[in-house]
């Protein structure tokens, strides 16, 4: 029987509130950017040491000179108002209570101003992203001293990931792809969806694992952009918490070790910048640790990863529209071969058409009225919000995670397998599209500016 779709849905559901908030975000943000009118910023750590100078990083300052100003004070009051009262508002809207909202949710942002600190230290910045830091403060709390019962309604995972991507999607401009053309996108995604079939039918069939949402989440991490496509993913086809902190936690792990490895290996193998670059893009999960490896092969190298990473990233709700879908009909209908229209949009996760609209409002309105520069600024206040719904939500995934029960969840190291198999079929496939496009012996080489 098909759920029965309510007009309550648009303010009670957590899909579409995730929607509305986001778009909260990004009209204030417009608003603020396209008037001069007022600084809508988020607060964000620059990277910092505790001495107060360190060579040759510009950039970089003591600690103590950051949270002495009175701009970092009142950053952190507007992120804190702003987080707080729109996360309130949705949890009073799904039913919670606020006295009992408030408090735990201040306490929460505290816990993720922590992580923002941790992960903003000069030498720990270089290497690891925010993403590992929360996980790893949030499942030291769950695993040490626990949880009490009064903090657990900030604990919301699903519900800051969702608004996350909704804001995320203002960022993911089409016109990305013009600048690499179909160099890009027979790189990014040629490859990209045989990688996910692959480790589909890898995980399922030959592993033979039952879990089918962590398979999926995993090919999409391994093949899309790590922590980003896990997440979409992940909420498409109804993943636990503990699915996405495996697939999370295992992408990280491997993308340090190829930001730091796959330059090396390039440089030894003679390649040119620009595939090098390229292949740094297609197959290195995040898209910081993309930039960080492009960095160390130079300019052009940069640029390449970044464009074909930039590129590969507008497939996260395509990909995920695709999942949601294909789990409705094939995989969550308890072995019926009838699911209707109704069915499958009350299982549709509500959050990607606002992904969609948020990007194409972006690319199609916003872009040609208000220019390149605008958009910029505009996103430069935007993905501030976006990290600080991604912090909360991995906090939330580290606080909702049991070392025993992720132990389980790894189906005997099946679940390692699968990545190192799809990860290593990935740069292989990934090496032949860039041969074949950049070599120059079939193409023409693009230059980049």
């Amino acid at each position: 029987m098909e759920k029965k779709i309510m007009l309550s849905d648009l303010w009670k559901k957590e899909d579409w509130l995730a929607v509305w908030l986001g778009f909260v975000v990004i009209a204030v943000a417009c608003f603020a950017v396209l008037t001069n009118s007022f600084d809508f910023g988020a607060l964000k750590f620059s990277t910092w040491t505790a001495v107060e100078t360190l060579s040759d990083t510009s950039k970089v300052t003591a600690l103590g000179t950051q949270i002495s100003s009175f701009k970092f004070w009142g950053k952190l009051l507007l992120t804190l108002g702003v987080l707080g009262v729109l996360f309130t508002f949705g949890a009073k809207l799904q039913g919670e209570k606020v006295r009992k909202f408030v408090p735990a949710f201040i306490l929460f942002f505290i816990i993720g101003l922590v992580v923002r600190l941790i992960s903003a230290e000069f030498t720990l910045n270089r290497y690891l992203e925010w993403a590992f830091w929360a996980l790893l403060v949030g499942l030291l709390i769950s695993n040490t001293i626990g949880i009490p019962a009064w903090f657990k309604p900030a604990i919301r995972t699903e519900f800051y990931i969702k608004t996350g991507l909704v804001i995320m999607g203002f960022s993911v401009l089409f016109s990305n792809i013009a600048k690499f053309g179909l160099y890009g996108l027979g790189i990014a995604w040629v490859v990209t969806p045989i990688v996910i079939l692959f480790m589909w039918w890898l995980g399922t069939k030959v592993f033979k694992i039952d879990n089918k949402p962590l398979v999926i989440t995993l090919a999409s991490a391994t093949s899309v952009c790590g922590t980003s496509a896990a997440i979409a993913t992940g909420a498409a086809a109804n993943a636990k918490k503990n699915d996405l902190s495996i697939a999370v936690s295992i992408s990280i792990i491997f993308t340090i070790l190829m930001m730091v490895f796959e330059p090396m290996i390039i440089r030894a193998l003679g390649m040119s910048n620009i595939m090098g670059g390229s292949l740094i893009g297609g197959t290195v999960d995040s898209t910081g640790a993309v930039v960080v490896a492009g960095t160390a092969l130079g300019p052009e190298a940069q640029q390449a990863a970044v464009l074909v990473k930039s590129i590969q990233n507008i497939l996260i709700g395509f990909i995920a529209f695709a999942v949601a879908l294909f789990f409705a009909k094939y995989v969550n209908n308890a072995g019926s071969n009838k699911v209707g229209a109704g069915e499958i949009w009350y299982r549709f996760p509500k959050f990607i058409i606002g992904f969609f609209a948020a990007s194409l409002i972006a690319s199609f309105i916003i872009l040609p009225l208000c220019g390149s520069e605008s958009v910029s600024g505009i996103n430069k206040v935007l993905d501030q919000y976006k990290n600080w719904c991604f912090v909360l939500a991995f906090c939330s995934i580290g606080l909702d995670t049991n070392f025993k029960e992720i132990a389980k969840q790894m189906h005997g190291g099946k679940v390692l397998w699968l990545y190192i198999i799809g990860q290593s079929f990935n740069i292989v496939l990934t090496f032949a599209a860039v041969w074949v496009l950049l070599s120059g012996k079939f193409f023409p080489i693009p230059v980049l500016d």
